[in-house]
């Protein structure tokens, strides 16, 4: 699937399915941590479903971002791994949007006014 710099505050993650998943979650982290100044969207349309391992990266990825006043917005998320994330409690620790765009105007409208 793929990790591109979108802008130069905004990486854009299109996850592959698992096991892939797991691998792209701890690039993006490594890039975020490096770059230190970068906002992350991340597409989960190709993901039908997502471990406890995969989940536990995603909260290891919000606390670098986090650290460094930054964020991770969620789209494309589908109706079963929202209701994993529903079910863990999750759903009110990470920002979903329905696509891509909303995703990335709602970064874009943030740092305008920062």
């Amino acid at each position: 699937m793929g990790i591109q710099d979108w802008s130069e505050r905004i990486v854009l993650v299109n996850l592959a399915p698992e096991p892939q998943l797991s691998e792209e979650l701890d690039a993006v982290t490594d890039i975020v941590s490096k770059a230190g100044d970068k906002n992350v969207v991340i597409d989960f349309s190709s993901v039908e479903i997502i471990t406890s391992s995969s989940l536990a990266k995603l909260l290891k990825l919000r606390k670098v971002l986090v650290e460094t006043d930054h964020k991770v917005v969620f789209c494309g998320v589908s109706v079963k791994t929202k209701a994993i994330f529903l079910i863990t409690g999750l759903e009110t620790v990470f920002e979903f949007t329905d696509d891509q765009f909303m995703a990335l105007a709602s970064l874009q409208i943030e740092q305008a006014n920062s």
